[in-house]
């Protein structure tokens, strides 16, 4: 960028694409777009509807720094510690898995199952930045939700987050390990009517070829395990006894994962079990009940 020109939005954002796009950096646009919006206080929509608008020297110096640190490949959204999640906004950064777009559906699944069931008990097992657990009690204000994740640095993420939005007397936030043989008993509130997951379930041998930004930046314990199947293994065995006579288990896939883990929920007494397909028509979302 040259340092003695006069910059107005329209003309720094398209410099700035154009560049990105020439170094490889994912969703150049957006990229662009969201450190502008971040440094002027501005969404994407007011970027444009004051494209005329100049960007004064001290805005300049501090988007260069946040461009560079985009060049290096760390995800836009730690940069700008935030992501909409289902239309709400969140707080993230490397203490917590950045929440995707195919994990909407899990919430969608969620609370089409406890539509009509008032009062429902909810609980969320690896809440990470609490996205899930939060929407769903911004969206169902009735339900109660306990949320719980082996890291304490993520439950900081997500207390924030339901400050933020909030929720803080509608979701209690645990620390516990689904591995632990002590995990059930340190749950309130049970049994459930509902549990909803978004597991790690990336085989390890796998993280070598995932982006860079990912591999860099994001934690790996919130992505991976040894084979991709253990948190699976550990959620179904436990949760016949932490759900109602009925109680749903709603999970998210990995794409290959779905027949795995359908033998295990059948195995383990659940029935009806079905299989979503995310916005590229693969496997995403699994669901079945107790007897």
């Amino acid at each position: 960028m040259d340092e003695l020109k006069e910059w107005l939005v329209v003309d720094l954002l398209k410099t700035t694409t154009d560049f990105f796009v020439a170094k490889n950096v994912d969703e150049a646009r957006i990229s662009s777009e969201l450190l502008l919006g971040h440094v002027l206080g501005q969404n994407r929509l007011q970027l444009y509807l004051h494209h005329d608008r100049p960007v004064y020297r001290e805005e300049l110096d501090r988007f260069r720094v946040l461009c560079r640190q985009r060049l290096e490949g760390r995800p836009v959204q730690y940069i700008v510690k935030e992501q909409f999640f289902y239309g709400l906004q969140f707080m993230v950064d490397e203490r917590v898995l950045i929440p995707r777009p195919e994990t909407e559906l899990l919430v969608e699944r969620t609370l089409a199952s406890l539509a009509g069931v008032a009062g429902a008990k909810v609980l969320d097992i690896g809440t990470g930045s609490g996205c899930i657990a939060i929407t769903l009690v911004k969206l169902n204000p009735l339900l109660r939700v306990v949320a719980v994740d082996c890291s304490r640095d993520a439950l900081d993420v997500a207390r924030m987050n339901a400050s933020k939005h909030g929720v803080e007397s509608q979701v209690t936030f645990i620390h516990a390990d689904m591995f632990d043989e002590y995990f059930a008993a340190t749950l309130p509130e049970a049994p459930y009517e509902l549990i909803v997951s978004n597991p790690p379930y990336i085989p390890r041998a796998e993280w070598e070829g995932l982006q860079r930004e990912v591999r860099q930046y994001e934690p790996e314990v919130a992505l991976t395990t040894p084979e991709g199947i253990e948190c699976y293994r550990a959620i179904v065995a436990q949760a016949p006894s932490l759900l109602v006579s009925g109680g749903e288990l709603c999970l998210e896939l990995h794409a290959d994962g779905a027949a795995a883990v359908s033998e295990l929920m059948a195995a383990h007494g659940f029935s009806g079990i079905t299989v979503s397909k995310d916005y590229s028509e693969l496997d995403r979302i699994i669901s079945g009940r107790v007897a």
